[in-house]
C-alpha cells in the first residue's frame, strides 16, 4: 500500500514539471522569423537542330479490306520515300493505326431508321525523327509526292535542351537575388540564410517564323525553324534579419 502511493506521488510530480515546462514562454530566439519570398526568371533562345514529323496515309473503300489494302500499299511507299531522303529506320515509328467504318444517316428520324455502313477508312501515320533540319523539307517533298496525304504537325527540337536550361537555371536565380537586394535595401532590413529554393516553369517554344508547307514535287517544302525558348522559373524564400 505504501509503494503503491509513492509511485501515485511519482506520477503526479511528473505531469506538474510538464505542466510547468509547457507553461513557459517561447525564447525570442524561437519565435518564426518574418520571411521574404520571391520569384526569378532566366530564358536562353535557342535554334532547333532536329524536328519530329507525323505524316500518314488515310484511304477509303467500300470494304475493310480493300482500304487496308491501298493504306499498306501507300504507307509503304511512304516510308520507303522517307529512308530515301535519308532518315533511318531508327528514326521511323508507327504512332497511330486505325480502321473506322464510315455512315450515311437517313434525313428524316424515325425509329425504324438506322445509320448504314457505306464503306470504311484507314488511317496510318508515322512518326519520324529529323535529326538533320537541312533534310525536312525534302522528307515532306517525297512524302507528300508518293502519297502522305495527311501530315498532323512538325515539333522542333534543341539537342541540347538540357545544358541550355542549366544557363536558364544560373539565370532565374540571380534575377531572384537581384531582386531580393531591392526589396531589402529598400525596406532597410537585411537577408540571413536561404530557406528553401523551388524550381517552377520549364521548356517552352517561341516561333519567330511561321512553317510554310506546299505539296509540289519540284522543290523541296519550305520551312522555318525559328527559335525556341527555354525558360526557368525559380521560387526562393529567405529569412530577414533586424
Amino acid at each position: 500500500m505504501h509503494l503503491s502511493m509513492m509511485l501515485r506521488a511519482g506520477l503526479v510530480a511528473a505531469a506538474l514539471a510538464v505542466a510547468a515546462m509547457m507553461a513557459i514562454p517561447a525564447r525570442a530566439d524561437d519565435a518564426p522569423r518574418p520571411t521574404l519570398s520571391l520569384t526569378g526568371t532566366g530564358e536562353v533562345f535557342a535554334k532547333p537542330d532536329m524536328a519530329v514529323i507525323s505524316s500518314g496515309v488515310v484511304t477509303e473503300a467500300k470494304t475493310a479490306r480493300e482500304a487496308l489494302d491501298a493504306n499498306n500499299a501507300a504507307i509503304a511507299a511512304v516510308i520507303a520515300a522517307i529512308k530515301e531522303a535519308g532518315i533511318e529506320a531508327r528514326d521511323i515509328q508507327t504512332s497511330g493505326f486505325s480502321v473506322q467504318p464510315r455512315y450515311v444517316y437517313p434525313k428524316k428520324s424515325e425509329e425504324t431508321d438506322a445509320p448504314k455502313i457505306v464503306g470504311y477508312t484507314v488511317r496510318n501515320a508515322v512518326s519520324v525523327k529529323v535529326r538533320d533540319l537541312e533534310k525536312l523539307g525534302g522528307v515532306l517533298d517525297k512524302a507528300v509526292t508518293v502519297g502522305a496525304n495527311s501530315i498532323s504537325g512538325i515539333d522542333f527540337i534543341v539537342s541540347d535542351a538540357d545544358a541550355r536550361l542549366d544557363e536558364a537555371r544560373g539565370i532565374a536565380m540571380k534575377d531572384a537575388l537581384r531582386k531580393a537586394g531591392i526589396y531589402a535595401e529598400s525596406a532597410g532590413v537585411t537577408l540571413t540564410r536561404i530557406q528553401s529554393i523551388n524550381e517552377a516553369g520549364g521548356y517552352r517554344p517561341v516561333p519567330r517564323k511561321a512553317m510554310m508547307m506546299r505539296a509540289e514535287a519540284a522543290s523541296d517544302v519550305p520551312v522555318e525553324a525559328g527559335e525556341q525558348a527555354l525558360s526557368v522559373e525559380v521560387n526562393v524564400t529567405w529569412e530577414i534579419g533586424g
